[in-house]
Order: C-alpha cells, then sequence, then structure tokens
C-alpha cells in the first residue's frame, strides 16, 4: 500500500535492522513531471536504476533529493543518484548535502505543487526528521518509526529525551489527524499512525522500567543489562540494543551515563 503522491521502491539490502530492505519513497504532485525522492538508500546501482525507472514510468524527472538521516543504508548512494540526475540533496546535516538548500524544521518543501512539511524529529540520530504529506495524509518518518518492531536511538547521536519528545510531537500530530499513514524508512506502510505512535510510546516506558530494574538488580554496565533485558531477542541485534540501553542509562543517570 502506498499513497496517491507516493510511490515505494525497496532497496535490495535486508538484514535484522534493515527489515527487507530500505524503503526509498518516489513523491509526485498528480500530474507534476517533478519527482522527489527521500532516502536512495545504499549505493547499489540496480537499486539507483529502479528508483529511475520508477520516476520515468510516471513521465517525471527527479527535481530533489531529501535525506531523512544520514545513516549509509538511507544516504550512502545520495551523491551518485545525484549525478544521475542532476538533483540536488537536501539533507538537515551539512555534511550530507550536496547543493546549496539543506532542510530545517518547519519548512515547506514545494516542487511543482507538491508539499512536504518537515517535521524536526530528532532522538533516533541528531539529525533525523519526517515528512509530512498533508495532501495524502501521510507522513514519512525514516528511522524515527518502522513499518514492523522498534527502532534505535543511536546513542550517544541520538538521546532518548529527544526521541521520546519526537514520538510525543508526532503522537499530537496523528491525534488531530494531520495524517493517519505513516511511510517508514523500513517495513510495510502503516495505516494507523495514532496506534503505532501509542505503541512506541508506551514500549520505550516498558524498556525504560526494565532497565531501572536490571540496575537495581545490581546491573552496572550496559552490556550486562542488555544481557537481562534482551535475553528473549537475537543477539545479532544486540549490538543496537546497546546502543538503545545507553541512550537510556544516560537518560536515568546522566552523572554516572555519560
Amino acid at each position: 500500500m502506498t499513497t496517491q503522491r507516493s510511490t515505494l521502491v525497496l532497496a535490495p539490502n535486508p538484514s535484522p535492522f534493515t527489515l527487507e530492505g530500505t524503503n526509498t519513497w518516489v513523491l509526485r504532485e498528480p500530474g507534476s513531471t517533478a519527482a522527489v525522492v527521500v532516502d536512495p538508500g545504499p549505493l547499489h546501482e540496480g537499486h539507483l536504476a529502479a528508483i529511475l525507472r520508477a520516476v520515468q514510468e510516471q513521465g517525471a524527472h527527479v527535481a530533489q533529493i531529501l535525506l531523512t538521516h544520514g545513516h549509509a543504508d538511507h544516504s550512502e548512494s545520495a551523491v551518485r543518484f545525484a549525478e544521475l540526475t542532476g538533483a540536488p540533496v537536501r539533507a538537515l546535516d551539512p555534511r550530507h548535502r550536496l547543493g546549496d538548500e539543506g532542510l530545517a524544521a518547519g519548512q515547506v518543501v514545494d516542487v511543482d505543487g507538491l508539499e512536504i512539511r518537515v517535521v524536526g524529529t530528532p532522538g533516533h540520530t541528531g539529525d533525523s526528521l519526517s515528512f509530512l504529506l498533508s495532501a495524502d495524509r501521510a507522513i514519512l518518518t525514516g528511522d524515527t518509526v518502522l513499518g514492523r518492531g522498534t527502532t534505535l536511538v543511536a546513542y550517544p547521536d541520538g538521546t532518548l529525551e529527544d526521541y521520546l519528545d519526537s514520538l510525543n510531537l508526532l503522537r499530537e500530530g496523528a491525534a488531530r489527524h494531520d495524517f493517519d499513514t505513516v511511510l517508514p524508512g523500513h517495513g510495510p506502510v502503516v495505516a494507523d499512525a495514532l496506534g503505532v505512535l501509542e505503541f512506541y510510546i508506551a514500549h520505550r516506558k516498558e524498556r525504560l522500567a526494565q532497565v531501572e530494574a536490571a540496575l537495581a538488580a545490581g546491573d552496572s554496565s550496559a552490556q550486562e543489562v542488555v544481557r537481562r533485558v534482551y535475553a528473549e531477542v537475537d543477539p545479532a541485534v544486540w549490538p543496537a540494543a546497546e546502543l538503545s540501553v545507553r541512550a537510556q542509562l544516560h537518560y536515568l543517570d546522566p552523572k554516572r551515563f555519560s
């Protein structure tokens, strides 16, 4: 499922961290010949060719490239894709931009009638952004909200305090019906935006309580907490879980866990 203004092109990089792969989104106002590509993904020529086919099948060209954040599975191919299309790369972090314009929270990107509102959602990373398609009542969330499971807080770049603030901000938007659909950076489209955001907030509170309990039981390091709290989770994702645990420990006691 996509929306009237969005088309999904799935990157061939499945893993425990990326789920089925990175979701690259092609956005276009109906009838327009200008498209916006969000998160061109890993540096994989076949995937870039697939994105271009998706754009060309709509009778369009790539006018802009936007990044939800700078992690390589979302941004690695941006420079190469810019070479192929001549389009600028816009991101919050200047290190990932190619061209004169960046992106900032509250900004509106207008491409031939396609209106994209930039929402600042730091926490997964410091530079994480979401993109609101008001006309479709949909929001592109990058790794802030996934289509399945939960995401990590990439501490110290991302912090739990920022992430909780971002989840609450998104929940408020969903409660107002600014958007009903989540177009995530990984996993399937989520039709119940409010429901998934409430789940994410509850899950974070539950994990935080589990970390507090682990500390009370005598665990004194992130590794010990991970072994206790994530015992039921595939050990392959423990390194990612450790980043989130470090974020939780810092949130609970920043003087002790810096």
